[in-house]
């Protein structure tokens, strides 16, 4: 469970902006998590069909890349395919998994512990986004520090907010460590749309149900009726934009705070940035990486960056 003073500090923050927002990382109770699990298997999305299709077809080049043995951290609790995949290929002296969900994390590294009887599992409950403390491993002469973070999770950070990300994992991985990222492509627009706006609303589902989450754990008393998912590409800005837009004029309390809505009024609950190779790469290299690999998938939609510190 996210502790539950920082969720309702930050969703009393985020709506007493002038443009009121949620954080993307509270999408993910357990119905959230069911949620983008349908969400993944959409037709119409994209990002994680293709990303598993480029793992599958590099597997060989990206373990020469990162180094068998080596030790291996995953932003994300990590029961996945691509890091099943990933630990069979590399068979890491250890495997830390972090993730800001107890739940999540404590059942992804217990999915992986009977898989993979031999591996160790460090598992660290927090929020990437932030400093961490890692487990000191001693793993063996040579071995370097790998993080790994797929799908396309740094496209919900602003660049500016990438690049600070980026930076303070370059800390944590050491002057010899790299980093295997996920990051979706820029493409034609009408596909990105229907990649947030799928026809059978489950995205819309998602989306909503941050506030059903609001409501049941914080108290909050928000009608999910009058509220609507609203998703678009940015072009200026190279993004999608998630927003909930109200439909009326209302009043939402949580606890002794009234916010007021006015009708068409929106919460930005997401971006998903979308990135060139080249305006990625210089962004990394900001903030002390260097591209050393670029895995893309047969249609161009979606790369595995192989970041090493520079």
């Amino acid at each position: 469970m996210v502790p539950a003073g920082s969720f309702r500090e930050d969703v009393i923050a985020g709506l007493s902006l002038p443009q009121k927002a949620l954080p993307p990382k509270y999408f993910y109770d357990a119905a959230g998590g069911r949620l983008f699990e349908r969400i993944c298997r959409l037709p119409e999305y994209y990002p994680t069909r293709a990303e598993l299709a480029l793992t599958r077809r590099q597997l060989a080049a990206i373990a020469r890349f990162a180094g068998k043995g080596c030790e291996l951290i995953e932003y994300g609790s990590g029961a996945s395919l691509k890091t099943r995949l990933l630990i069979r290929a590399l068979r890491p002296s250890v495997y830390v998994p972090v993730d800001i969900s107890d739940d999540a994390l404590a059942d992804a590294a217990q999915r992986l512990a009977r898989e993979f009887s031999w591996l160790h599992i460090f598992a660290v409950t927090g929020d990437f986004s932030q400093p961490l403390r890692l487990p000191v491993v001693r793993a063996r002469a040579g071995r370097r520090r790998i993080v790994y973070f797929p799908g396309s999770t740094i496209g919900n950070l602003t660049p500016e907010e990438a690049q600070a990300f980026l930076k303070m994992t370059r800390g944590q991985v050491g002057r010899a460590g790299a980093m295997l990222l996920g990051v979706d492509l820029k493409k034609d627009a009408n596909a990105l749309h229907a990649a947030y706006n799928d026809s059978r609303g489950v995205t819309a589902a998602f989306n909503l149900n941050l506030l059903r989450r609001i409501n049941r754990e914080l108290g909050a008393d928000f009608d999910l009726r009058r509220f609507r998912h609203y998703a678009f590409y940015n072009p200026q800005l190279g993004r999608i934009e998630m927003h909930l837009v109200s439909l009326a004029r209302q009043t939402v309390n949580l606890g002794a705070y009234r916010f007021r809505f006015a009708p068409g009024e929106t919460i930005h609950t997401e971006n998903s940035c979308k990135y060139s190779v080249e305006e990625f790469s210089a962004l990394s290299a900001v903030a002390g990486f260097r591209t050393q690999q670029v895995w893309r998938d047969a249609q161009q939609r979606f790369a595995l960056f192989g970041l090493v510190a520079a």
